[in-house]
């Protein structure tokens, strides 16, 4: 078991008094049998109602309401977390599954039909996925889905995208460069094209601070496989999800699910500083001082 502090503070700056909407918060790691809360805080400024709830992919969503004018808002979450997942390879696969290609079981599929809808087609993912799977070869699962991991990985370049949204997987093939969340989607998509069950996932990444990956949330996604379950894998570092991936919400899509979603009305423009810190403990550290 490894234990982590996690810090995110969000700050928005108006240019006068506004009168805030409402905002939703995805900032809770989602707990189950590989990681629990052990302390959470959650600090509000202007003062807010927040109320808590398990939105349809049973993320914890803080919803935050506010009743009185201000010229700044300030977002503060601080935790510690247990991980458990120190054996991301240890899982077996259906013995169905264990080949590509393989069908889902009828319960299976229709429960993960979202996830396997492949919107628009795109000619350039066919075209990339054929550099990497010739139909005629018969190749284990997790070995089809370790090469589409590292070649995002090693032949596309990294970058830090400030602005919202998420490239189309036919775009970063193109520019030959993304960020995390994009390398996400194009992962996704070519899971997708081929009959696999995808969803993304948005969290944090247990590293060293760099200006690559310093200051900002991170994206990985799972793969469904039958036996294994949700299987994360992340092709920004080129690994399995792990030990230093931390989940905060999943999703079909990437849009859908920002750490801080909100609006305000009244005096035009703002600015947002957003800093986050992942940090090792040992076993005897305080949760907070």
């Amino acid at each position: 078991m490894h234990r982590f502090r996690i810090i995110h503070r969000t700050y928005y700056g108006f240019t006068g008094q506004v009168i805030l909407g409402t905002h939703q918060l995805l900032l809770r790691p989602r707990e189950g049998h590989d990681l629990r809360i052990e302390s959470s805080k959650l600090d509000i400024s202007p003062t807010a109602v927040v109320r808590w709830h398990r939105d349809i992919e049973d993320n914890s969503v803080a919803t935050a309401s506010f009743s009185q004018p201000a010229s700044r808002l300030a977002i503060e979450s601080e935790m510690i977390i247990q991980q458990f997942n120190e054996a991301p390879l240890d899982f077996v696969v259906h013995e169905a599954a264990t080949n590509y290609p393989f069908e889902y079981p009828a319960a299976d599929r229709g429960i993960l039909v979202p996830y396997l809808s492949k919107g628009p087609t795109e000619i350039a993912v066919r075209d990339w996925i054929a550099t990497l799977w010739n139909p005629a070869e018969r190749i284990e699962t997790y070995e089809l889905l370790g090469r589409i991991n590292s070649r995002i990985h090693q032949t596309l370049q990294y970058r830090t995208r400030e602005e919202p949204g998420v490239q189309s997987a036919a775009q970063t093939l193109a520019f030959g460069s993304g960020s995390c969340r994009d390398f996400s989607a194009l992962f996704i998509a070519a899971a997708r094209q081929l009959g696999l069950a995808a969803r993304f996932v948005s969290g944090y990444l247990n590293a060293p601070p760099s200006p690559r990956d310093f200051g900002s949330t991170h994206a990985w996604l799972e793969v469904y496989l039958p036996g294994a379950g949700w299987k994360g894998f992340d092709p920004t570092t080129g690994g399995l999800a792990g030990i230093d991936n931390i989940p905060v919400a999943v999703a079909r899509d990437p849009e859908s699910v920002p750490p801080i979603a909100g609006s305000f009305h009244g005096c035009p423009g703002a600015s947002m500083d957003v800093g986050v810190w992942v940090e090792p403990l040992g076993a005897g550290s305080r949760a907070f001082g």
